[in-house]
């Protein structure tokens, strides 16, 4: 199927649900980009920041960048200009970083915490605890330029459906106490950004806002042309 068609099966599954569709660019050129912003697609993830920076001027300003890869600190002045939402934040320093560059930029740029769920430890991410320290310090309560706005997570790489569905519900259950505690009169707060084109079915059964699908849109990855 073309990347549109591929684009409308989507929207179409999510229709009646709470979730979006993140369209993973990451590595494809931009015009598979146009074709999928031609199609409805507003939603992008990038995984780098050179990449997203490079595509970013090519294509429409009504597109929400989402950058969903790991992010160091040293490169968030590069995209703090226009991203829409950072989902992988991961530390403290980092957050100080992006309110310091959205300050800069005079702009107020929407965050996600990252969430180590995986069995895997390869993957980064926070623990619930170290979540709560960046909420109740004197740092995080001082910013004016970052705005949490919801979580995010990656799951296993398995096929065992029993494992997944325990790793979004653990993700969906730090959502809801973050949400009880600490964004109760917040109505941004309300993201929970999981599921990819293996596993989005269970991510959105176990409560996704945002699934991030790549290969399902755009087919298997070029890395031999992608940006560095």
């Amino acid at each position: 199927m073309s990347i549109a068609e591929n684009i409308h099966h989507f929207e179409a599954q999510l229709q009646g649900t709470n979730c979006r569709l993140v369209a993973v660019t990451k590595t494809h050129p931009i015009e598979l980009l146009r074709e999928a912003y031609d199609a409805g697609a507003r939603l992008f993830g990038e995984n780098k920041v050179q990449e997203m920076a490079a595509k970013q001027p090519e294509l429409p300003t009504d597109i929400e960048w989402h950058l969903i890869g790991h992010l160091q600190t040293n490169k968030v002045k590069y995209i703090a200009p226009f991203v829409h939402t950072i989902q992988s934040v991961d530390s403290l320093k980092l957050l100080q970083e992006i309110e310091k560059q959205g300050a800069k930029n005079d702009r107020v740029i929407n965050c996600f915490f990252q969430f180590h769920i995986a069995d895997e430890e390869t993957k980064t991410g926070l623990s619930f605890s170290e979540a709560e320290a960046i909420l109740q310090s004197e740092a995080y309560r001082a910013m004016r330029h970052v705005h949490l706005t919801g979580v995010m997570g990656i799951a296993t790489n398995t096929d065992d459906e029993v494992l997944l569905r325990r790793e979004f519900q653990e993700l969906r259950g730090y959502f809801e106490k973050l949400k009880a505690s600490y964004f109760a009169d917040s109505e941004t707060f309300r993201e929970v950004s999981m599921g990819m084109s293996s596993d989005y079915r269970l991510a959105i059964a176990e409560g996704s806002t945002l699934i991030r699908v790549g290969s399902a849109i755009f087919g298997h990855r070029n890395y031999a042309t992608a940006a560095s």
